[in-house]
């Protein structure tokens, strides 16, 4: 396929389908509860909503200071100003391109403070690896704390026979993929066998980092502050400030995922967040609000720092370029 192609089809097939979501969830509405939503957004506490994006703010802080952990072993020791530059450029490169946070980040550090483009660009990986891990941590807690409330809904909306259908099926295709992905010498096969070696080698860095109790002590931190968050952006509707902590890590999960389908869960957010909360009895329009107002808030929050960052960049290092 072009390069040029593959580079566009990239970009607006997720955008196409964030697009796709946002008219698919408006016709799902009627006037009435259009009127709902919008009445949300009006009786929101954005005080609240602030303290919210505060926190994202703060965990993102703690990145860049938890970046150096891995780059010291290597010999470099970047400022942590730059490091948080770096970090807010490629939040805000993803809205746009989707993937390319890491590679702009990893070019930010080897303009300005002088780390080879390869060496920064593996330790975002190994980040990426950690976060990854720590997500499906989170999931499983969800899924224990939420197993009830998720297995009915599953078993009253979908027949007991479709679902062992779909598991069946599943397990067949999963051990068909296993064997192609063991034995296959093809171009694809070896990506995927790459990214599992990336996995991997990611994940035991850790091993032979010098702080590694300080680096999982922050990622607890940070991942946590994105919960504390997100529990913060509830406070801010009277709908959603008494829900459990389980729907609170559970919506927090689903909503995770949805960063990977879209730049920046464009769409897919609200409409996921919207559907978690349905099936815990949240009206659609209260999770819609609720979706649309955290998702905003924190794109608003990327764009400021990232096109600050942008700007004040080569300022901060003019020393130096």
């Amino acid at each position: 396929m072009n390069k040029s192609l593959s580079k566009f089809l990239q970009i607006a097939i997720p955008l196409g389908l964030g697009i796709f979501l946002i008219w698919y969830v408006y016709n799902l509405f009627t006037p009435e509860q259009l009127k709902q939503t919008y009445r949300h957004f009006e009786e929101a506490n954005y005080w609240i909503v602030a303290l919210s994006v505060f926190l994202s703010v703060l965990s993102h802080l703690l990145r860049a200071y938890r970046w150096n952990f891995m780059l010291e072993p290597l010999g470099y020791h970047p400022r942590i100003a730059n490091n948080f530059m770096a970090v807010s450029v490629a939040y805000l490169m993803n809205i746009f391109i989707p993937k390319s946070g890491e590679v702009s980040r990893a070019v930010v550090l080897s303009k300005y403070e002088g780390v080879p483009f390869d060496k920064g660009f593996g330790t975002i990986i190994t980040e990426r690896v950690i976060d990854l891990l720590l997500l499906l941590v989170f999931t499983i807690i969800a899924l224990v704390l939420q197993f009830d409330a998720l297995y009915s809904y599953i078993t009253e909306s979908i027949p007991l026979k479709k679902i062992l259908i779909a598991l069946g099926s599943l397990t067949v295709l999963g051990t068909v993929f296993l064997l192609y992905l063991k034995n296959s010498r093809g171009a694809f096969a070896m990506k995927l066998k790459g990214f599992v070696d990336g996995l991997k080698e990611g994940l035991f860095s850790i091993v032979k980092m010098k702080k590694k109790g300080l680096f999982i002590l922050y990622s607890l931190i940070i991942w946590g502050l994105y919960i504390a968050a997100f529990y913060t952006a509830t406070l801010a509707l009277e709908e959603t400030s008494g829900i459990s902590a389980g729907i609170v890590i559970i919506t927090f999960v689903v909503g995770s995922f949805t960063f990977a389908f879209t730049n920046s869960g464009f769409g897919t957010y609200p409409a996921a967040i919207m559907g978690i909360l349905l099936i815990f009895g949240i009206a659609k329009s209260v999770g819609l609000a609720l979706g649309v107002i955290v998702w905003t808030s924190n794109i608003i929050s990327i764009l400021f720092f990232g096109v600050l960052s942008f700007i004040l960049l080569p300022l901060y290092n003019r020393n130096k370029i």
